[in-house]
C-alpha cells in the first residue's frame, strides 16, 4: 500500500514542536508531564477503525492504531525518561546509546500520527485519486496517479526491512517531485 504525506513547513514544524501543548494538528498528543518530561501519548483517530472498510479492516485499523503505533509510543517514552537518567547523571555513553532508540521510537510515531491524518472514509473524500491543484500537480510531476504509485511502491520496495516513502512539497518551491525514504 502506497501512503503519502504532502507537508508543508509549518505542518512539519507543528509536528516536531517540542513544547507542553498537544499537537493536534498532526495527531500527535503530549498527556503530561513527568518529573519535568514530556509524556506522549496516543492520538484519537478523526474517524472509526471501521470507517476505511473495505481498503484496510477495523481489526487491522485497531491492531495498527492501539498496539503498533503505541508500541512506538511507549518506547519513545520510556527511550526519553533513560535520557533523562543519563542526563542527570552525566553518563555521556548512555546519551550517545540512547539516540538510536529515540530517533527509532519518536521516528514512528510521528511518522504514524501524519499517516492518520492521511486517511480518510470514502464519505470525507478518501479512497479517491486526488483532484484540483494537488491533482494537477501530480500529474504534471509524476505524468499520473498510478504513476505516483508505482514510483512510491518501487521505492517502498527497496527498503531493507521497514519504512516509510513520502512524497513531499515545498509551498515556497512550486514542485513536489521529491520522494522520501526512510528507513
Amino acid at each position: 500500500m502506497a501512503a503519502r504525506a504532502l507537508l508543508t513547513r509549518k505542518t512539519l514544524a507543528t509536528v516536531l514542536r517540542n513544547d507542553a501543548k498537544p499537537i493536534i494538528g498532526a495527531g500527535i498528543a503530549a498527556a503530561t508531564h513527568s518529573r519535568g518530561l514530556h509524556v506522549y501519548t496516543l492520538p484519537d483517530l478523526d474517524y472509526d477503525y471501521g470507517a476505511l472498510e473495505p481498503a484496510i479492516s477495523g481489526e487491522i485499523m485497531q491492531l495498527h492504531h492501539q498496539k503498533h503505533h503505541q508500541t512506538y509510543i511507549t518506547n519513545f517514552n520510556k527511550a526519553l525518561e533513560q535520557l533523562q537518567d543519563a542526563v542527570a547523571k552525566k553518563d555521556s555513553s548512555a546519551v550517545v546509546k540512547l539516540q538510536g532508540a529515540i530517533k527509532f521510537n519518536g521516528g514512528g510515531h510521528v511518522n504514524h500520527s501524519i499517516f492518520w491524518k492521511n486517511l480518510a472514509p470514502v464519505r470525507e473524500g478518501g479512497g479517491e485519486p486526488p483532484k484540483g491543484s494537488l491533482g494537477w500537480a501530480i500529474d504534471t510531476h509524476f505524468g499520473s496517479f498510478e504513476a505516483l504509485v508505482q514510483k512510491v511502491n518501487a521505492e517502498g520496495a527497496a527498503l531493507q526491512g521497514s519504512g516509510w516513502v513520502v512524497s513531499c512539497a515545498d509551498s515556497e518551491i512550486p514542485s513536489i517531485s521529491s520522494i522520501l525514504t526512510y528507513p
